[in-house]
């Protein structure tokens, strides 16, 4: 037990005194680009999933 103790400790020392915490601004700027990106990822799989049923809707209709 007294193991756990030192490890909890430890762990919270290390994060009052060791960790370089970022910035607000820093957060706010990395999320908008991680929005950003993910509405642009799922803008491109959408456009590319309804040329896909499109094109197979068009294919099986041929036949």
């Amino acid at each position: 037990m007294n193991k756990v103790i030192e490890f909890f400790s430890a762990s919270w020392e290390e994060v009052r005194f060791n960790v370089t915490w970022p910035k607000v601004s820093d957060l706010q700027s990395s999320t908008t680009l991680v929005l950003v990106g993910s509405l642009i990822f799922a803008a491109v799989v959408g456009l590319m999933d309804f040329v896909f049923e499109n094109a197979l809707n068009l294919l099986y209709q041929s036949f």
